[in-house]
């Protein structure tokens, strides 16, 4: 590891079994061995809190801790996150090992940081103890009236009142989308409380010169992130992607531009990420091209993260991630892979300290619903993916319009952004909707996709016409929709070359909306599918429809153009994407990156900057060579 410039590991999340063979027996002393070879080293630790993988004894003794999920299916001892995690046999068991280990290991000179838990979320708990404390949340956010959660949820809908709180159902057999949807909201209070409890713990313990953490999956969905990491000092994420002829960094980006809000420092740690093929089976094993390893990293670094591990180090001989490649294979000799990490770790050991604490100043921002994603899903539009955020940051990302995603429940004031980007806002509260109201009648410019505004803070439909309370700013009602097939657009100023929309539109009728395009069709051709409504000092974007992605870039590229967002670096496309953020010293720093096997030659369109990886002349308008799978770092 010292070999190869490795300065951090991660130990210990998951060996309860090992540090507690036996309920109440306690061995320590292996992991002391561990951590005093790697001070030795001079390499720094990370340590776990093992609470995701219960020991064997604890299940055979205590089978009430094991999840009973509410989909009816029996969670088993034999894989990690089978619990309960509001189970309170499970939550004293937890406080007994974090406690013995924070007594024991606290001290450690190596130990830099905890992590707490991994990767924790709700996996479908139905527990009767978990669904006692559903049901006591929902009594504490309604004021105890029956009478009130009957009216907001609508339950005399197939009859299913509820008249005293013992006639409360469970969730199995639910329908009801705004049951669902506050069942969701408990979820991630749950997750969320888990791991602030366990920050509180560690935090007695730890010394000034620790940090707290926790890692989780980047699938959004179900965890409140703001609340999860408002008492640790980093968050931490763990991102896999796809390699090969399919990298091309932009679930890299999405990942660090939804971290870096929810931090208070905006930085944040990479605890995990691919070395080699992954997978639990061995059908996808696609292991790096050359240079594309060290590309990511760099990648990593551009949206803002301050270090970069590997999962995992020695693949393993046994258990059910035996194909999950760490950075030496099976025979744990130096590889092609181990070699590029090594390179990698040189360069960072020359121009490391001027690459972390990167901080980004972007005028543009992507607005996040947990509650429309879910909402959505209950009631879906369509096959597969509903919720398009993905579809919709890919229209930023391949333009090269940098983006801040922001918890649209959690911000107050949108005032430090030029122009919100808008996925379905199918959920929202009235306040939620003025503030982006009132953001358009200042200035701001926003881009907004269908089947927003439709719903209340329950998952209930508005009683009024739609888009209810931003009608004003949208220029536009309408009372109408339909599911369709792909339509072509009669010819328009858009500019886009796929001129389609497909699957959804909404029968807009505009009021002082301008429209922008219509579809080519003796039907639906009477309403327009995008309209362009100017409100106050700024304007609002809507599309009524789901847009191909080129005309879901021309329209974003539109409204940017009229706050001079971006534009120099929209000049340049995708293979080549650019981040730039300023270091801790207060300089400018660019990443300009090649997500192709083809050298590219482009006009650098930054300032004069420093090359800081290879001696090329970085000025501005002068030309410079992107190697495949490559990358170019500048400093001002």
């Amino acid at each position: 590891m010292r070999e190869a410039g490795v300065t951090v590991v991660r130990v210990g999340e998951s060996t309860w079994s090992l540090f507690e063979p036996q309920d109440g027996v306690f061995s320590f002393e292996w992991m002391d061995r561990i951590l005093d070879r790697l001070h030795k080293a001079g390499i720094k630790v990370i340590l776990g809190t093992p609470t995701y993988s219960i020991p064997a004894w604890m299940a055979a003794r205590h089978p009430e801790v094991l999840s009973q999920r509410w989909d009816g299916k029996q969670e088993h001892y034999g894989i990690r996150q089978n619990m309960d995690i509001y189970n309170p046999t499970y939550r004293r068991y937890c406080e007994r090992i974090i406690r013995k280990m924070m007594e024991h290991f606290a001290g450690h000179p190596a130990i830099i940081g905890y992590q707490v838990d991994n990767e924790v979320e709700a996996r479908k708990i139905g527990n009767r103890d978990y669904f006692e404390g559903f049901r006591e949340y929902i009594r504490s956010e309604f004021g105890d009236s029956l009478a009130e959660l009957n009216r907001r949820w609508g339950l005399n809908y197939w009859g299913m009142n509820i008249n005293t709180w013992d006639e409360f159902y469970d969730r199995p057999g639910v329908t009801n989308p705004s049951y669902k949807l506050w069942w969701e909201r408990w979820n991630r209070k749950v997750t969320a409380d888990f791991l602030n409890w366990q920050a509180d713990i560690v935090n007695e313990y730890r010394r000034p010169d620790q940090f707290v953490t926790h890692c989780f999956m980047p699938y959004f969905y179900n965890i409140d992130q703001v609340e999860a990491f408002r008492q640790m000092d980093y968050p931490a994420i763990n991102i896999y992607y796809t390699m090969q002829d399919a990298q091309d960094g932009m679930w890299i980006a999405y990942a660090g531009d939804f971290m870096r809000p929810v931090c208070r420092r905006g930085n944040f740690l990479v605890t995990e990420t691919n070395a080699q093929g992954t997978g639990w089976s061995s059908r996808d094993q696609y292991p790096p091209y050359d240079g594309q390893l060290r590309q990511n990293m760099y990648a990593m670094l551009a949206s803002g993260a301050n270090m970069v591990e590997y999962w995992h180090w020695a693949t393993l001989h046994y258990g059910q991630e035996t194909y999950w490649r760490g950075l030496l294979g099976h025979d744990g000799q130096p590889n092609r892979v181990y070699a590029e990490f090594t390179r990698g770790a040189a360069e960072l050991e020359k121009v490391g300290k001027k690459l972390v604490n990167l901080k980004k100043r972007n005028r543009v921002a992507m607005l996040f619903s947990h509650d429309s994603k879910h909402a959505l899903d209950f009631m879906p539009y369509t096959n597969g993916d509903q919720y398009k955020d993905y579809m919709v940051y890919e229209a930023l990302y391949r333009q090269n319009i940098e983006c801040d995603i922001l918890s649209v429940d959690k911000v107050n004031d949108f005032s430090g952004y030029d122009m919100l980007v808008v996925p379905p806002l199918y959920v929202a509260t009235d306040e939620t909707l003025q503030r982006i109201s009132d953001f358009v009648e200042q200035g701001g410019e926003v881009v907004m996709l269908y089947k927003s505004c439709y719903c209340n803070e329950d998952d209930a439909v508005r009683p009024v016409l739609a888009p209810g309370p931003l009608a004003a700013a949208c220029g536009f009602t309408y009372q109408e929709f339909s599911s369709i097939r792909r339509l072509n657009l009669r010819p328009n100023d858009i500019g886009a070359a796929d001129n389609t929309v497909g699957t959804w539109m909404e029968f807009l009728c505009p009021t002082t909306a301008k429209p922008l395009a219509y579809a080519d069709h003796e039907f639906f051709g009477k309403w327009p599918c995008v309209t362009e409504n100017s409100f106050g000092k700024g304007h609002l974007t809507y599309i009524g429809a789901v847009p191909s992605q080129e005309l879901l870039q021309k329209l974003i590229a539109r409204a940017a153009d009229r706050k001079g967002i971006a534009t120099a670096e929209r000049k340049l496309r995708f293979p080549i994407v650019l981040r730039s953020g300023t270091n801790g010293d207060g300089r400018g720093v660019h990443y300009m990156f090649n997500f192709s096997a083809v050298e590219q030659t482009v006009a650098w369109p930054f300032a004069d900057s420093e090359s800081q990886l290879d001696g090329q002349k970085l000025s501005r308008g002068a030309s410079v060579k992107v190697g495949p799978w490559g990358v170019v770092v500048g400093i001002e």
